[in-house]
């Protein structure tokens, strides 16, 4: 797979184990050009980058290496881990995100993206279901991939978890609200998804269930937990 060359000089050192990357995590770069996105990854003071990043039309740019620890998640959880960087590889797609008018992704960008996928999937044996989103490992924080961004047509190639159509028998007792928040968080804990107690309600709860529906709600992202968000949540931790 073609690829240019354009490293950063933000990253760690120290060189990681190829049994240590887990992870593959997608974000937007959320700027208003690719010359400013590979500004803002390649300039010290901002102490961000990624491993790749794929233009508008496609092209792939590597800009560090995959033994070494990127610095594009931050602060993050996701399921036992802490600080993803450590545990995953990067990948940028050129967007202006929603500051700036955020654009549907080309054609060109997901095809390369899902040669790069499965090549890494492949190489270092990621699971399917480890091919996340910034919002899903960092809720509180980012928004990025955004619910543009096609999850369900990356599933059809492996990449990434999705659900099923199919009837779901949830046996709610009374079906009281309380009831349907602890069975839709309780599922998001088996999932992966982190920074809530299952057993206490709070402010938060709004950006984890948005960040949930941003990714298999697309078209209905509101921090409601209505009836297909709790059954896609069901699905998802119990197959």
């Amino acid at each position: 797979m073609r690829q240019i060359i354009d490293y950063s000089p933000n990253f760690s050192k120290k060189s990681r184990l190829k049994k240590q990357v887990k992870f593959v995590i997608i974000h937007y770069t959320g700027m208003q050009s690719e010359i400013e996105s590979i500004k803002r990854l390649k300039n010290r003071k901002f102490k961000v980058s990624c491993h790749y990043l794929i233009n508008r039309q496609g092209k792939i740019v590597s800009m560090v290496p995959e033994n070494k620890i990127a610095w594009h998640a931050g602060k993050s959880k996701w399921k036992k881990f802490n600080n993803l960087n450590n545990v995953s590889i990067g990948v940028e797609l050129v967007n202006k995100g929603k500051k700036f008018g955020y654009q549907n992704f080309t054609i060109s960008q997901i095809k390369s993206l899902l040669k790069l996928c499965k090549n890494l999937k492949k190489k270092y044996k990621i699971k399917k279901e480890n091919f996340l989103g910034h919002s899903d490992i960092a809720p509180l924080r980012k928004i990025d991939p955004g619910e543009k961004f096609p999850w369900k047509k990356l599933s059809k190639s492996h990449i990434g978890a999705w659900y099923k159509n199919k009837k779901i028998n949830l046996n709610l007792k009374n079906n009281v609200k309380r009831n349907i928040r602890y069975i839709f968080f309780k599922n998001l804990y088996k999932i992966g998804y982190r920074y809530f107690k299952i057993n206490k309600p709070s402010k938060i709860d709004f950006y984890i269930t948005k960040a949930f529906q941003q990714r298999y709600v697309p078209k209905k992202v509101n921090g409601i937990i209505d009836d297909k968000t709790l059954k896609i949540s069901h699905f998802l931790a119990n197959n």
